[in-house]
């Protein structure tokens, strides 16, 4: 099972941005992978997908400010986000899982997560 470790996160004033970086410890080129968010006293929801084709997908509230990306060449996720806003607080996981036919993901692993906050 491949591991997955994140980082990038940290504080930023509303309107900032940050990269996160989501190192496997195996090859990552045939999996599906994402990343998802939780917000203190709420459910993990998923932020974006990206395939083994890299194609991607995004929740509607970052569409057009983050941007999820891979680089098989050395077994890594990242995801730019741009112009955050407070709502966007929470930790950040990365997961490796399996886009069903219908585009549902299916997670099969997580990493540890990474703290993003967001200052108003």
């Amino acid at each position: 099972q491949v591991q997955l470790v994140e980082s990038g996160g940290g504080l930023v004033q509303a309107g900032g941005s940050l990269r996160l970086s989501c190192s496997a410890s195996g090859s990552i080129f045939s999996n599906d992978m994402a990343w998802y968010r939780q917000a203190p006293g709420k459910q993990r929801e998923l932020v974006a997908t990206i395939t083994d084709n890299k194609r991607t997908n995004y929740r509607d509230s970052v569409k057009g400010r983050f941007t999820i990306s891979r680089d098989n060449a050395v077994n890594t996720l990242y995801l730019e986000m741009n112009s955050l806003k407070p709502e966007d607080t929470g930790v950040y996981y990365c997961s490796v899982g399996v886009m069903g036919y219908s585009s549902t993901y299916y997670p099969k692993n997580w990493g540890q997560g990474t703290q993003v906050t967001v200052s108003s």
